[in-house]
């Protein structure tokens, strides 16, 4: 039980060490990040994976997200990012679609939550 407790938070060090290390505040434009879902996504920044971690917690809904930095990208560039997170200022939603990698709930549903964004300004 102590040996299951020290390696858990041993995990949960490791896990925020990593988000710790890749801080939004210092990224380059297309650089990602992971940050479990209970931390707001940043501004100028999109979702765009889910899943579900143990050094995030436990339970059915995905906890954890890889995050995409869009500051910084020239006017026509596209991406794909998860409907969980608003598009940026300065990007359009032009089409969007079911991504299994978006799912951020553990109710399932093939929903469109996925959207191509392209940056318009």
């Amino acid at each position: 039980m102590v040996r299951t407790r020290y390696a858990a938070a041993l995990a949960t060090m490791a896990f925020t060490a990593l988000a710790v290390t890749a801080s939004p505040a210092s990224a380059a434009p297309g650089d990602t990040a992971t940050m479990c879902s209970s931390t707001l996504t940043p501004d100028g920044w999109v979702d765009v994976q889910w899943w579900n971690s143990g050094g995030c917690g436990s339970g059915f809904n995905p906890n954890t997200k890889q995050i995409k930095d869009l500051r910084g990208y020239p006017v026509g560039t596209q991406v794909n990012a998860c409907a969980s997170t608003w598009a940026p200022a300065g990007w359009t939603v032009v089409s969007s679609y079911y991504s299994a990698g978006c799912r951020y709930s553990s109710v399932p549903s093939f929903n469109a939550n996925t959207w191509t964004l392209k940056r318009t300004s």
